[in-house]
């Protein structure tokens, strides 16, 4: 269902499989119904760490994969003991659990690496989406590199990539800049130094900050086109969209509930720049030496046009030069 508020467009999505939320303490029913089978467990994965991605809300996102992981994994590392060991019950596995997270992760990980140097298969999770995105565990990752130890990620649910997709502005390149900082001064500052990227820009913010954050994006930045999407996956998924001054005004007057992804379109998307613009920008960068292909990507992405029509006009008004 899509309707108009506010000026802003906002969808909604039922999202109508189990979730994380919804199943509550209820286990048994999620483990007996069959519903979720951890299918293809057999022999135990090659010795090293797992960079395991878990739902983000929907059980139903969980792969094979992970499910194969979890099962055989001599240790599963995780930010809290409690989610996981949650996620698991509902999944009918069980593993034993290590806390490893943002306050912990330097005491915690000679001893994870210790056991990887023994043999061990290690599933590294976060709480719930994909691990390393916006947590400590690149650090572990970079340990087991030079130590040689095996390293395998296991892709699935992301909710950066998840908002991206539901944004509806441009993807050919974006900037994950995690949670900005909670102080306005210190977020605005924040915000200066990635005004001018020429990409869209994809942060998370805890739902009550989300109307303070939006304002300061349209001080900084300019009244960009943006989406704010929230509960992705869930029951209740929503994406708002429209310009950052209207969302803000929008959250100010009913803060959104739940995880909340905020995307906000590149500079210079908003002012829909015309055809003669485009092939202004295009002679720029490629008789500043860039490639046909180069150059086409770089002004799609900074005028939100799509990343073929700006190749095709560049082939047009450049056939011969350096296509590559």
């Amino acid at each position: 269902m899509t309707r108009q508020r506010h000026g802003a467009t906002e969808t909604r999505t039922g999202a109508k499989q189990p979730s994380l939320d919804q199943a509550g303490g209820d286990t048994a029913a999620a483990e007996t119904s069959g519903e979720i089978s951890p299918w293809g467990r057999g022999s135990k994965p090659a010795a090293g760490l797992y960079l395991v991605a878990t739902p983000i809300g929907n059980l139903r996102d969980i792969t094979l994969r992970a499910l194969d992981v979890l099962s055989a994994a001599d240790l599963v590392a995780c930010e809290d003991t409690r989610v996981t060991g949650k996620l698991l019950r509902l999944l009918g596995l069980k593993a034993s659990l290590t806390p490893y997270h943002d306050h912990n992760a330097d005491q915690a990980r000679p001893a994870l690496l210790a056991k990887l140097e023994q043999g061990a298969v290690v599933a590294l999770v976060s709480d719930a989406g994909t691990p390393l995105v916006s947590d400590p565990g690149y650090r572990l990752v970079r340990d087991c590199v030079e130590r040689g130890i095996a390293v395998t990620a296991l892709p699935g649910a992301s909710a950066v990539l998840t908002g991206l997709q539901l944004s509806a502005l441009p993807v050919e390149r974006f900037l994950f800049a995690g949670f900005l900082p909670p102080r306005g001064a210190k977020r605005r500052a924040a915000l200066q130094e990635l005004a001018a990227a020429p990409a869209t820009l994809v942060l998370y913010e805890a739902p009550h900050r989300a109307a303070e954050t939006l304002a300061d994006m349209a001080a900084v930045l300019g009244d960009r086109e943006a989406a704010l999407a929230r509960e992705l996956t869930k029951m209740h998924e929503e994406v708002v969209r429209g310009p950052l001054s209207e969302l803000a005004a929008r959250f100010a007057a009913t803060p959104p509930r739940g995880e909340v992804v905020i995307v906000a379109a590149p500079p210079g998307a908003a002012e829909a720049p015309s055809a003669l613009d485009v092939e202004t920008r295009l002679r720029q960068q490629i008789e500043g030496g860039a490639s046909v292909k180069d150059a086409a990507a770089l002004i799609a992405a900074e005028t939100g046009h799509p990343r073929r029509d700006v190749y095709a006009l560049a082939l047009r008004l450049f056939r011969g030069s350096n296509e590559e």
